[in-house]
């Protein structure tokens, strides 16, 4: 019993120790990903809703289709990647559903390598 009381104190100070570790990284984090909206905002990338013809008229031929993932039921329609120089966008069958930067600052740094 008494070798629980003393070995309180030392796991509060470890534990207050880390919390305040943790602070600067989730600041950082938060910061980079405030960047990469307002660079996203400022890019116009291919809206929510465009066809694939309609962005490869505006945007022109993208540098690598990527291969296309799901299709295997109706609660995984097919999902396709397109990827230019500065953003990927992402297709539900032929229409955009998403677009962003193609930067070192997500998981989406070489999505070719992915498949």
């Amino acid at each position: 019993m008494f070798k629980h009381r003393h070995s309180l104190p030392l796991l509060a100070a470890i534990a207050f120790g880390a919390g305040s570790l943790a602070v600067p990284q989730t600041a950082h984090a938060d910061n980079l990903l405030i960047h990469r909206v307002q660079q996203e905002k400022g890019m116009h990338l291919p809206a929510r809703g465009m066809t694939m013809a309609q962005v490869e008229q505006r945007y022109g031929a993208p540098q690598r289709k990527l291969s296309p993932r799901g299709g295997d039921t109706k609660k995984h329609p097919v999902i396709n990647r397109w990827e230019y120089s500065d953003f990927i966008v992402y297709f539900e069958h032929d229409h955009v559903i998403h677009s962003v930067l193609n930067t070192p600052a997500g998981n989406n740094t070489h999505p070719a390598a992915a498949n």
